[in-house]
């Protein structure tokens, strides 16, 4: 993998990172505001999907060490 490509997608995972957490902030915010809970069990599940979209992209980024 390339430098540029590297740098893309550490680009790529800032951005989510910081998606990630506006879930968050706009989940706990719906949780204090009482709104209705299938709601917010749709807000987690697409917190948890940039969940793993991050992770497999520094999977991506940081190889697998054979020790």
């Amino acid at each position: 993998m390339s430098d540029q490509e590297q740098a893309e997608l550490r680009m790529l995972v800032a951005r989510l990172r910081h998606e990630h957490e506006d879930f968050d902030v706009a989940i706990n915010a719906m949780i204090k505001v009482g709104c209705d809970q299938l709601r917010i069990q749709r807000m987690k599940k697409k917190k948890l999907a940039i969940k793993d979209k991050i992770s497999k992209i520094e999977d991506q980024i940081i190889p697998d060490i054979i020790a």
